[in-house]
This record gives C-alpha cells, sequence and structure tokens, in this order.
C-alpha cells in the first residue's frame, strides 16, 4: 500500500487554556549566524531566555477599577490583554505589565492596576494570569514593574488633566482618591510634589512599622507575581515614586535608620531588594529602575539638601550583585519640579552607557537596560550591538562600545506596534511570524 496523506494539524499552545496557536514571532530562525544582529540574539537571565533584546517598557494606562470596594479594584482588564497582548503577538522577548502598585495607597491614581491582593481566587491575581498565559502563548517572557507612587500618589488620569488644561489633577475622595493616605519619607505641606499643593497632595510621613510593612508589601507581590507565571520582577526606584524619594536627600528628610546617610537613605532599597529575593525562586531575575540623576545640580534645593546625581548611581552600582539585582533599567528626572533637564534624544541612553562602562570596569556582571527616544532600528541595534562579547571578554569588541545589554521602548511601541517585525526586515534579520499572518506575505 503506498502512503497515506496526512493532513498537518494546528499545533496548539500549552500555554493557555482555551485553544491558541503557538507562536514565536520575532525569534531569530538561526541566532548563530555572524548576520543575525545582537539585537535579535537570544539573552539568558538567570533561568530565563529572552528571545531577543526588545524589551516593552511599563505604560501606565489607567484604566483599572478605582472602587475599593469591587473585586475588580486594580485588576487588569481586557483592554489590557488587547493592549499588552499585541507586543506579544508581534514579537517582542519581553513585555512589562505596567507598574503595579502593592499597596493601595500606592497608586498614581485610583485607576491604576495593582497586585495586593494575593489570594489565587482575587481579580488581581487571575487577571494577571491571563495576560502571562497570553503573551506565553506567543513566546513571549512577561515581566511586571512593583511600585509604590509615594507622594506622587492618589491624582486623576493625565487625560483629565489634559482635558482640564491643568498639569495634574488630585484625586478626592469623590474620584476614588485617598489624599489623607498619601504617604512619603518626609510629610508635610512643604513635600507635596508641585510645592503648592495644587495638584498634588501633601503627604504624610510613614512610620518605621510602615516602612517594615511595605517592605512585606513589595515581597508578598513578587511572590504572587511569580505564582501567576511571571518571568522578570522590577522594582520602580525611579521617577520620584517612593523609593526614589527615600534615596533622595531632597525629599528625605528623616533622622532615623532611613534618612541621612547614603546607607540610610538606601536601606529602604535594600531591604526591598533582599525580601523579594528571598521569597522568588533563585532562577527569576530581578531587576531594578532608577533614575541616574534628579537633574537638580546647580539648583538651590540640591544646594541646600545635597541631591541623587550620577556618582549617587556610581555608588549604588557595587551593592547590586549583592543583592540578587541582575539588570539595571537606567532611566532619570522626576522626583523634583526644579529639575533641569537638556533633553536630547541620547539624554537618557548616555546615562545608561556611563553606567554599564562602570560596572564593566569592576568586572561585575550586572547588564545595564536602556530607554528614552529609541525609535529606529539601527538605533537599537547599535546600542547592543556585541553585548555578549564584551560582557565575556569583560572588555569592548572592536568598534563601538555597546551601550546596554537590552532596549526599552514604550511610546514607539504605542505608536508601532509592530516594531519588532518591522525592525527585523529593515536590519535583514530572519524572525519567526506569527502563523496567521503567513498570508500577509510576511515569510
Amino acid at each position: 500500500m503506498g502512503s497515506v496523506n496526512q493532513t498537518p494539524r494546528v499545533i496548539p499552545s500549552t500555554q493557555t487554556p482555551y485553544f491558541t496557536p503557538a507562536n514565536n514571532g520575532g525569534e531569530a530562525l538561526d541566532p548563530t549566524d555572524p548576520n543575525t544582529p545582537t539585537l535579535f540574539r537570544p539573552l539568558k537571565i538567570r533561568d530565563v531566555t529572552l528571545k531577543n533584546r526588545v524589551v516593552v517598557s511599563p505604560m501606565c494606562m489607567y484604566s483599572a477599577e478605582s472602587d475599593l470596594s469591587s473585586p475588580l479594584v486594580g485588576a487588569l482588564t481586557d483592554y489590557h490583554i488587547a493592549h499588552l497582548g499585541q507586543f506579544a503577538l508581534k514579537g517582542a522577548g519581553l513585555v512589562f505589565v505596567e507598574a503595579q502598585a502593592v499597596q493601595p495607597n500606592g497608586r498614581i491614581s485610583p485607576n491604576d492596576a495593582g497586585l495586593w491582593d494575593h489570594s489565587p481566587d482575587s481579580e488581581q491575581f487571575k487577571s494577571l494570569q491571563r495576560v502571562v498565559q497570553f503573551c506565553h502563548s506567543q513566546g513571549a517572557k512577561v515581566a511586571v514593574q512593583l511600585a509604590h507612587a509615594g507622594r506622587k500618589a492618589s491624582v486623576l488620569p493625565p487625560w483629565v488633566a489634559v482635558q482640564a488644561k491643568k498639569p495634574n489633577v488630585k484625586a478626592d475622595e469623590s474620584t476614588g482618591g485617598f489624599p489623607s493616605d498619601v504617604v512619603g519619607p518626609s510629610g508635610g505641606a512643604d513635600e507635596a510634589w508641585d510645592g503648592t499643593g495644587e495638584g498634588y497632595w501633601a503627604p504624610r510621613a510613614l512610620t518605621v512599622e510602615e516602612i517594615q510593612e511595605l517592605v512585606q508589601a513589595f515581597a508578598k507581590s513578587a511572590e504572587t507575581a511569580v505564582r501567576a507565571g511571571v518571568d522578570v520582577i522590577e522594582i520602580h526606584g525611579a521617577h520620584g515614586y517612593l523609593i526614589n524619594q527615600f534615596l533622595s536627600p531632597v525629599t528625605n528628610k528623616r533622622t532615623d535608620a532611613y534618612g541621612g546617610s547614603f546607607e540610610n537613605r538606601t536601606r529602604l532599597l535594600r531591604e526591598v531588594l533582599t525580601a523579594i529575593r528571598a521569597v522568588i525562586p533563585s532562577g527569576t531575575p530581578l531587576w531594578l529602575r532608577i533614575s541616574a540623576t534628579e537633574w537638580l545640580d546647580g539648583q538651590a534645593v540640591a544646594a541646600e539638601s545635597g541631591t541623587w546625581n550620577v556618582e549617587s548611581s556610581l555608588q549604588l552600582l557595587p551593592l547590586l550583585p549583592e543583592l540578587g539585582v541582575d539588570l539595571l533599567d537606567v532611566s532619570s528626572g522626576g522626583n523634583h519640579r526644579t529639575q533641569k533637564i537638556n533633553i536630547h534624544t541620547n539624554y537618557h541612553i548616555d546615562l545608561a552607557a556611563q553606567l554599564r562602562k562602570a560596572i564593566h570596569a569592576t568586572g561585575t556582571k550586572t547588564l545595564v537596560g536602556a530607554v528614552g527616544f529609541i525609535t529606529e532600528a539601527d538605533q537599537a541595534r547599535g546600542l547592543v550591538e556585541g553585548a555578549d562579547e564584551a560582557h565575556a571578554a569583560n572588555a569592548t569588541v572592536s568598534g563601538p562600545e555597546p551601550v546596554a545589554d537590552v532596549v526599552l521602548m514604550a511610546r514607539q511601541f504605542m505608536r508601532e506596534p509592530e516594531w519588532v517585525m518591522n525592525a527585523a526586515k529593515k536590519l535583514g534579520a530572519k524572525v519567526e511570524v506569527p502563523v496567521q499572518f503567513w498570508r500577509a506575505g510576511l515569510v
């Protein structure tokens, strides 16, 4: 008898509880090909392998339920499935869920996502798990950014301010806000972010007991995220949110063990990282986003109290390996209204390059992520090209020194969700394409 032709089967993903064809868009067909740019080569961090170096940065969408009495408060929604799922489908190696508050009063707005309800039956847990399952079915890894807004909490979504023609609009109790529970390292009317109280609430100073509760809240949220299937945990220590507020002498006027010296001002961050590393698997990567500088050098407020600047960040670097940090996500600014930034396309990228060079000079292995105004394929390629070789040799490779090990983008993905596929085409990198897109002539 002749052979019987059998119809090829559709291969389903094992990652979802419903039928979904398995995809791995954006993965290089041959990562070892010398013509495959580093941007499209895999990167292994602990037990997690990213299929490429393109990371979707956290983007606050202000689209979650705000009512604390609702079981849906802080939970991701179908909007988030559509928003985040498109990046996974179209080839990103790692997709960040937007910043998730570890406590209810850690939300920037009442409509922020949260991860303070740790029950596997909670809507926060189930909605995060659903996002993770879909992204995994498309071959993307998922990260969460755990955060607490501190004195920048309890404001309305930014488009409300735009409609009101104001820089910012406070959220009071009538709009789900929590003005009496806005907190910071220091309290009082002078500590309102805008200095006037017009657009931000005056915070109250956290007690030591509350700080210790906060440390455990970060750890519990990290543990919950891992149980939901999340691959990477990032701590938000940038942009003037609570951990950044503790790091800076401009916003931290405490006189106890959490204020004053560099050691004391970094205590909260060190305790948070230590607590998280103790409860997540050893194979789970831990990232940290910092503002490398507040851009306050030369400003009156810095002359009065000191500031967090590049030298401060360089002082932090040697602590990261012992705290279990695998990658430093380098941003800047956001902690004080008088910041003076000479904005250009590389102002964040230059900081990442400076810190990465310092890391390599010490022989440590902390990776670096570059953010800010990354829009073009050639630009992204140039930032990471040769990064693996440079790390292996603890030296630069021939040609320009790599600036980072991964690139993180947010706004460009809003403009161009298919950026990874477009970049692969522009760079001549042969990558996997979702099977549903084949008939569009993409293979």
